[in-house]
Parts: structure tokens; sequence; C-alpha cells
């Protein structure tokens, strides 16, 4: 190993985080142990006094620094209250610059631990930008989240903790954003034990590390998912990543389901509440285990944080029983008749209902949007797809269409009584004033909007899905207005889901791109 990571495995072992910082339990995971047959322990960095490891990296930083200093950080999450209680600790005076759209309780965390915060900016980079401003006129110290030297050997300490409760691992699994918490466990464990494996667990949405290992350097993600957010990072730092590339064995992305399914595995096992991104690592093993075919083992993950806004938990409910396959979303054509509602049921052979959206069409066959509840997992959703198949029902599996579980579950109702020539795009919508009008000055005013459906999961973002009335002769100018926009989307409007339930049948909608 050469020296420079020599010096990593030093700073890391000589690290002094005490009095602030506490030395997190790790939880043995007894039931998901027991079901994915291998011995699972969980590192409980959500007893941070921020409940989260990000205490640990900006701690370190500002130990750093003469007493008295001045620091500026941008976050709208879990790295600014750890800058903040630092700085309050060690006696330097802090300014945390925050998006516009930061939730009030983040913003109220933030002022308690005594930091000035300053509200800048729709979204994280123009907060970023206005911090460097203000870092250089008040000739500041600027503290990154997690591309930086002593923030590294600051989340490298989780490691030494682990080390030291466990004896035997035969993988540790690390969450990843910008790859400070990985950079840093990963130089320490692979330092003293080079036979245990680190593997990096990604949201598929924001999976800039498998990105960067793939193109050989850090490259910056066009946009990013706004569920997991304390991930939501564009691009992997410089450092972390080439610590990364040097250390980490492996690189798991999960989806938005399997983290619900992951909060629920926690809670159940601990009574916390972990936040999307402080779930990854869990999710991570799970997705893993079942695909590597392994067991017996003896595996590590990181809780890595837990501030959770209590209004999401309504969405990671919702989203949880399909993460664990407990549940199936399904489109069916059943017959418009009387009866045809109870002879489904009894096709079902017993299965549980969870869900029937259905409305009156004046049509000789009706189309159903359903849940069905599991308990074999992937098995018995092949063979409840298999039993409707074979009874003559027509049907789409929509359980990883996300149109169907964002938007399409809550708006089953009709179509329109006459042709149109409709796009559908999904949007996520800022949380702030003004978003609104600005979406409709940019587009609604040019074109008719002939369905708007919103929902909010408790994020900066909100989920919303619109249709448009527009000729394709008329795509380019209005791909221009949606550059103009600026908010991240997704073109919906070949989903089946669409046509399906929603649209009327006007075939040269349907023929985008």
């Amino acid at each position: 190993m050469v020296s420079q990571e020599l010096d990593y495995f030093r700073a890391i072992i000589q690290a002094d985080m005490s009095p602030l910082v506490k030395v997190t339990e790790l939880s043995e995971m007894r039931a998901l142990s027991e079901r994915l047959g291998q011995k699972i322990w969980l590192k409980r960095e959500d007893q941070q006094p921020v409940y989260s490891f990000k205490l640990r990296g900006a701690y370190h930083k500002l130990q750093q620094l003469p007493v008295g200093s001045q620091v500026v950080t941008a976050s709208a999450g879990n790295h600014a209250q750890g800058v903040a209680l630092s700085a309050a600790h060690l006696g330097h005076q802090a300014t945390i610059v925050m998006p516009v759209t930061t939730p009030e309780i983040k913003v109220n965390a933030v002022r308690n631990f005594g930091a000035q915060v300053v509200l800048h900016g729709h979204n994280f980079d123009e907060a970023k930008a206005h911090s460097y401003i203000l870092t250089e006129q008040a000739q500041a110290v600027f503290v990154p989240p997690f591309d930086d030297k002593d923030v590294i050997i600051g989340q490298g300490t989780v490691a030494r903790e682990l080390m030291q409760q466990v004896n035997e691992l035969d993988a540790v699994f690390i969450p990843v954003g910008g790859g400070g918490l990985l950079a840093g466990m990963a130089v320490y464990i692979k330092s003293l034990r080079p036979d245990i494996k680190v593997i990096g667990v990604e949201a598929q949405e924001s999976a800039c590390l498998k990105a960067a290992l793939d193109a050989g350097e850090p490259v910056t993600l066009p946009q990013v998912g706004s569920f997991a957010d304390g991930v939501a990072v564009k691009v992997i730092g410089t450092e972390t990543f080439r610590l990364a590339q040097k250390f980490c064995d492996e690189v798991v992305t999960v989806s938005s389901d399997e983290i619900c399914a992951a909060v629920q595995d926690i809670f159940v096992e601990t009574r916390a509440i972990a936040e999307p991104s402080g779930a990854l690592s869990v999710a991570g093993i799970k997705k893993w285990s079942a695909q590597s075919n392994r067991a017996g083992l003896t595996l590590a993950a990181v809780l890595s944080g837990a501030n959770l806004n209590f209004d999401r938990l309504r969405y990671i409910a919702e989203r949880t029983a399909l993460g664990a396959k407990n549940e199936a979303l399904f489109g069916v054509t059943i017959a418009e008749e009387k009866g045809s509602f109870k002879q489904f049921c009894h096709d079902l052979e017993g299965r549980a209902i969870t869900e029937f959206n259905y409305r009156y069409a004046g049509e000789d066959n009706a189309q159903i949007f359903v849940g069905v509840g599991l308990r074999g997992g992937q098995v018995e959703l092949d063979d409840v797809k298999g039993t409707l198949e074979r009874k003559g029902y027509l049907l789409k599996d929509l359980s990883d269409n996300e149109l169907a579980k964002l938007h399409i579950r809550y708006m089953v109702g009709g179509k329109p009584p006459v042709e149109l020539q409709e796009r559908l795009l999904r949007f996520e919508f800022p949380e702030y004033p003004g978003a609104l009008a600005r979406f409709l000055d940019t587009l609604g005013c040019n074109w008719n909007i002939t369905l708007f459906h919103y929902r909010n999961h408790g994020a900066a973002e909100g989920n919303v899905l619109a249709a448009f009335d527009i000729a394709p002769s008329d795509y380019e100018k209005f791909d221009e207005h949606l550059s103009q926009l600026g908010y991240a989307y997704q073109d919906e409007t070949n989903n089946p889901c669409f046509s399906q339930y929603l649209q009327a049948p006007f075939e040269e909608a349907r023929k985008v791109g």
C-alpha cells in the first residue's frame, strides 16, 4: 500500500471523535439473517446526535481549524446539521446555505444548533454556487460534504468502530452518495483486512459511482432522483472516486421499492425508522444475497441516517409491499357485464385483493387496475399471472411501472370523450412558491393542458403528471420550452398505462420518438 493510503489509515486510527461523536451500537438483524441464511449486523449511525454519520466528517474537518474560525457549507440535509453542531461545539461560526425548497423541519434543526441559515436558490447547485461566493466574501473555510481528506478520515471512523465490534466479517455494505463514507471505510477496512469485501450500494436513480467506474473517471449524471435525497449526487468526488476505484470490490444498485422494503426490515428489527438513503445498505445486502446465491456469510450494513420527514412515511408504506413482493399490481381486461368482478375474485383462487379501480366506460370490456396480495414473493407472482392467463384474462404486470405506482392507481376513472393528440410527461416538481406559475407560464400558455395530477411525498420535489394536447409537428418547439423550464421529466406517452386507462384512442398521439 502506498504512503498516501497509509496516511489515511493512520489518521483514521488517531482521529479523536470524543466527546461529540458517539460510538454507535452494532445490532444483529436476527429475522433478516434467518430469512437470507446470513448473519447480518447493522451499524447504527442513526444514534448520532444529528441522527446521521455526517457528523463524523464535519467534526473531524472542523477540529483542524483554529477556534473562532468562520465556516461555510451548502447542504439541505445531514451534512448541514453535522457542520452546525460541530461548529457550535468547537467554537466556530457556521453559515449554512440551503435551497429555498428545503423543508422547514431541516431549516429549524440547523438553526437550533446555532448556525446562520441562508436560504438561496431553488436547488442544491444554486445554493452551492452561492456558498462559494459567501466563503470568498467572508474569507471563511468551505466545508465540503464528501470530497475532502479530513471529511473522509472522519467518515472512516465508522469502519474503525465496526472492526472493533465484530471479529469475523465477509463483506461490508456501504451506502454511496458522493462517496465520502465509502472512501473512508474502504481504505481502513482494506488496510487492516484485505480479505473483507467492500460493496458500495447506490440508488438506481442516482448511481454516480457505477457510472464513474464504467467510464473510468467521474461523470456527471444528467439528472438524479429525489426519493433517496441523502444520496442524490450527480457526480462522485474526485478523491472519493480514486479511493473507491482502488478499494471497492463491487457496486449494487437498488430501486426505490427495494429501499422502502429495507426501511421496513430495519423498523421490524430495531424500531428505528431509517431515511431512504439510510436503508440503502440493507437493501443492497438483500439484493446481493439473492443474486449471488451465497449463504452462511457474516455481513455488515451501515444505517447511515434517520432524518426522515414524518409525512414521507405514507409514501414509503405504500411502496414497501411492492418492494418486498408482498403485493402485485395488474392492468386487467374483464368483461363489461354483471358478475364479472365476482368471477374475477373467484378466479384469483382465494388470494386477497388489495386494490380495485374501475369505472364504467360503456364498452364491451372494462379495464381494471387491481392490486393482489402475495405471500410467496416472485414465485407466487408468477403463479398468479399464469392462473389469470389460463382463465383467459388479458393482463399487464404493472408492479415495476413507475407511472402506475405514482399516479395511475390514484387516477383510474375514465377517458376523455373526444379524440386528443396528447403527450404525457412525468415531472419532478420543485416545492417552492411560484413553481406552478412558472410551469404554466412556460408550457400552459402555449398548449392546452388536458390532464394534471400532483403528489408530494415529503421531499423537496413533488411528482406531477401532465398531458398536453399537442400535434406531433409542434414537438420540437415543445421540447425547447421544456428545456427552458428546467424541471426533470420523463416522457410517458408510450407507457401502456396511459392508453389503457386515460387516453382517448388517437393513434398519432402514441407515435412519439
